[in-house]
């Protein structure tokens, strides 16, 4: 491979699937480097499957074509659909090009993050509470002598394992 300008297609293939990437870059070389150390979609998959060789029969297999930078929208959408056209299952998120032709063909949904992680495991430990509750328990205030404190933490409790029902409507 050089570090010219062209199209560079990743196929891999495991369990009777095949998956494909196609991309295009004005320095190819360069390009695939930045796959091995990015974190986008496709530079994790290349490391967990990691590159093809005689001992790992399922990693990504990388073929490029050179071509001039004028030439390189037109080339990565035949491709792509060359591709998708032979069953593979592609792992691009646009249908190719970086011109105002450019449009999604996957999910794009943003990544979800750390913060994004903990309020799903708060929702996820409010609706089991609630659902045992339901099922099985009840609170009651325990104290000899409930005073305002108590009916509002109990009424909070119940708030809470109620918001489930307000995030499910």
């Amino acid at each position: 491979m050089n570090d010219e300008s062209g199209i560079y297609i990743l196929t891999r293939y495991e369990s009777g699937f095949k998956y494909a990437y196609v991309g295009q870059a004005k320095r190819l070389l360069t390009r695939l480097a930045q796959h091995l150390n990015g974190y986008q979609h496709i530079d994790l998959s290349i490391k967990k499957h990691g590159l093809y060789s005689d001992t790992n029969p399922t990693g990504w297999q990388i073929e490029y074509a050179n071509c001039p930078e004028e030439q390189l929208d037109n080339n990565e959408r035949l491709l792509i659909s060359d591709y998708a056209n032979r069953g593979y299952q592609l792992r691009n998120k646009t249908a190719g090009g970086q011109d105002s032709g450019k449009f999604g063909i996957a999910d794009n949904r943003p990544a979800k993050g750390y913060h994004d992680g903990l309020q799903q495991g708060y929702k996820n430990a409010i609706k089991e509470i609630k659902h045992l509750f339901d099922l099985y328990l009840t609170a009651v205030i325990t104290a000899n002598k409930p005073t305002k404190r108590h009916e509002n933490a109990l009424q909070k409790f119940y708030q809470i394992i109620n918001q489930g029902d307000n995030n499910n409507a």
